[in-house]
């Protein structure tokens, strides 16, 4: 009898689990597509912090935000945004054991918002979801061929979004039948509530750049307090859909005010401020990673040539061979 109720309280706890949460945190870098190819000095850092996963981000482009076709696989593009360059880093990575999420993005011109992309007529429209198929069912393939753990189907694309569900709701129905993975979408940190497709994906994605500070040099108790406002919004759609919540991104800049704006990505912020990245990353890290229904998260951003990237004197978000390195390799160890 006690090993019977023994069993029943170990499938309990696997069912919730499952439901909830998942054994293994996520300890993420966005690894950025680079001119060059990738070999296991480009690696191992990813490994020394601790990570066991990394996003792959190859790119598609588009001229402008209502123009309707996305290029991609150009010889124009680096080659770590194609799809031979995504495949050649997904190999480099597993000799590492590193599990992958593929994530092909958008980038439009002059680097406008993905988030406004919109059409003006309806055959703009077609014209735009069956390029936008072409593109990431290329990588569902991609993904499937070569094991990927995870498949982002789009990020922050709000009005795409909005204003074509059908076509969403078909895309995730032919991408399935390709890809055998687990599928989440990028949703910015303040689109995620109107998501309408959250039922039909495995994890509730989230960009998760939250202003959890008004101060020039926030403090991790202030960044702790500022979390208090999105946590119980982000802990009620995850119970809502029974669906973990994983930060597709995130990240904060080093540099003065970091936590009230932390999207901005633009260099009008140029005052560097590493306490205020060690800061508002521990706090995130103190708010969410021992949440059960949380799966973690993926770090923004991580460029391939570690030796040659951030440093104490780089204002922009990369944690790269800055005080924030340690606090990440110590949480992704935990």
């Amino acid at each position: 009898m006690k090993c019977f109720k023994r069993l029943f309280l170990c499938l309990v706890v696997m069912t919730l689990s499952s439901c909830n949460g998942q054994e293994e945190k996520i300890n993420g870098v966005s690894f950025v597509a680079s001119k060059n190819k990738a070999d296991q000095s480009h690696v191992t850092p990813v490994v020394k912090i601790n990570a066991n996963y990394a996003a792959v981000m190859p790119f598609g482009f588009i001229r402008g935000l209502q123009h309707p076709k996305v290029m991609y696989n150009a010889d124009w593009q680096w080659f770590g945004e194609t799809p031979a360059g995504a495949r050649q880093y997904i190999e480099e990575l597993r000799k590492q054991d590193i599990k992958i999420m593929v994530k092909p993005q958008i980038w439009v011109n002059r680097g406008e918002f993905t988030g406004e992309i919109m059409m003006t007529s309806e055959s703009d429209w077609k014209t735009l979801e069956s390029t936008y198929s072409k593109f990431i069912l290329e990588y569902a393939e991609l993904a499937q061929q070569t094991k990927a753990e995870i498949l982002c189907i789009g990020t922050e694309l709000e009005l795409f979004v909005k204003y074509r569900p059908e076509y969403w709701t078909k895309l995730i129905k032919e991408i399935r039948d390709k890809y055998k993975g687990k599928l989440t979408y990028a949703a910015n940190w303040d689109e995620f509530r109107r998501t309408p497709f959250w039922d039909q994906l495995d994890f509730i994605g989230v960009d998760a750049y939250f202003p959890v500070s008004e101060e020039q040099s926030p403090t991790f108790e202030t960044c702790l307090e500022g979390w208090k406002v999105h946590k119980p919004v982000i802990a009620k759609l995850s119970q809502e859909y029974q669906k973990p919540i994983l930060f597709t991104e995130y990240g904060y800049r080093s540099v003065d005010y970091a936590g009230k704006q932390p999207w901005v990505s633009d260099r009008s912020m140029g005052e560097v401020n590493l306490e205020a990245q060690v800061n508002t990353t521990k706090a995130l890290y103190e708010t969410f990673w021992n949440e059960k229904w949380f799966a973690g998260g993926f770090i923004w951003k991580w460029f391939i040539e570690h030796d040659k990237v951030g440093g104490e004197d780089n204002p922009m978000f990369t944690p790269q061979n800055k005080p924030v390195e340690e606090i990440i390799r110590n949480y992704y160890k935990s």
